[in-house]
């Protein structure tokens, strides 16, 4: 009897947004079909961590691994044998780190966490620019602030009167230049293929190079590229000195592309509007870090990518690469090795 092929499931977690739930194993187990077995992992692997003795083990002879990041152990362990690994994350630091030199196939899940994302984007920067920030200080301390909105004293604009530029126009970066210009915000946008263009109704698509003119023509900056070697440390002190008066600087990429004390200071001196971020250099971001009680911060912990609907389209993502796999045909979100997404 022909030994029957193995897909490991090593997504369990302890908190509900990113435990697989049954049905999406389900799914996978009927997508795969006759002539394969669906292991579980039910111990979760700590993102950071080696991967667990369970999962190391489920790999050994395994075709297929499915995990929130891809760790090392499970690599070694897999590196006969595995043929495509798939991580639920965006970002693919760690994963890419272990499996390069290998023959193993890693996709990613950018496009599945961009719809929640940009939704995200678009609420942090209404936040500020509707003066949302100062509502909630006025509420706190009990104060009827009509005078300080009618008389401009606190600054507000409507979002179609902003130029939104997106550093970083990948699945995520798109669907934030898709609501901007849906906004009627002036869109434009740096990418490291500028040839691929974006969204319809983006003004201007540029390369790296043109980050620093990005950022003289942006009322909002998001921050939405990959970390990779050529985005570490990107958005300088100098590209944030370039920004307009009262800009707003959103940050959903990775902590490592800004220079976050440039950052505190053009926020101390009240050079920018604000800043919404939902990473950082450090997570969790330290007790008693000034973001934590600036007045011109929004901090977000690292969910902005938290949906409801999260394994809805995961699993989508799951079934389509299984029936490319299963063809023979190029799987979907397939990581570049040398570009590092």
């Amino acid at each position: 009897m022909t030994p029957a092929r193995r897909l490991v499931v090593d997504l369990a977690s302890p908190h509900a947004a990113w435990r697989v739930p049954a049905t999406a194993v389900s799914t996978i187990r009927a997508a795969l079909g006759p002539g394969w077995d669906v292991v579980e992992v039910a111990a979760p692997t700590a993102p950071d961590g080696p991967g667990t003795p369970e999962a190391v083990t489920a790999v050994c002879g395994a075709e297929i691994y499915l995990g929130h990041v891809v760790p090392v152990r499970v690599v070694e362990a897999g590196r006969d044998s595995l043929r495509w690994a798939h991580t639920v994350t965006a970002g693919v630091g760690p994963s890419l780190l272990h499996l390069r030199g290998t023959h193993i196939v890693l996709t990613n899940s950018a496009g599945v966490h961009a719809e929640p994302i940009a939704d995200w984007v678009i609420a942090a920067i209404g936040y500020f620019v509707r003066g949302l920030d100062r509502l909630r200080e006025f509420q706190t301390a009990g104060r009827w602030a009509w005078a300080e909105f009618a008389d401009f004293a606190v600054p507000v604009r409507e979002l179609s009167e902003l130029r939104l530029g997106v550093f970083g126009l990948g699945g995520i970066g798109s669907a934030i230049a898709r609501r901007g210009v849906a906004l009627g915000m002036s869109v434009a946008g740096v990418r490291a293929r500028p040839a691929r263009g974006g969204p319809p109704g983006v003004r201007w698509v540029g390369g790296p190079a043109e980050l620093l003119r990005l950022a003289a023509e942006s009322d909002c900056l998001v921050i939405a590229a990959p970390h990779t070697a050529e985005t570490v440390g990107a958005v300088t002190r100098t590209v944030l000195g370039r920004l307009p008066p009262d800009a707003i600087v959103v940050n959903v990429s990775r902590g490592s592309l800004l220079d976050e004390t440039a950052l505190l200071d053009l926020l101390d001196a009240s050079r920018l509007r604000g800043a919404a971020l939902d990473v950082f250099g450090v997570e969790p971001l330290p007790a008693g870090h000034p973001f934590w009680r600036h007045p011109r911060v929004l901090v977000s912990p690292h969910v902005a990518a938290v949906t409801a609907r999260f394994w809805e389209r995961e699993t989508g993502l799951i079934v389509e690469n299984l029936r490319r796999y299963l063809a023979g045909s190029p799987l979907a979100n397939t990581v570049d090795p040398e570009a590092g997404y």
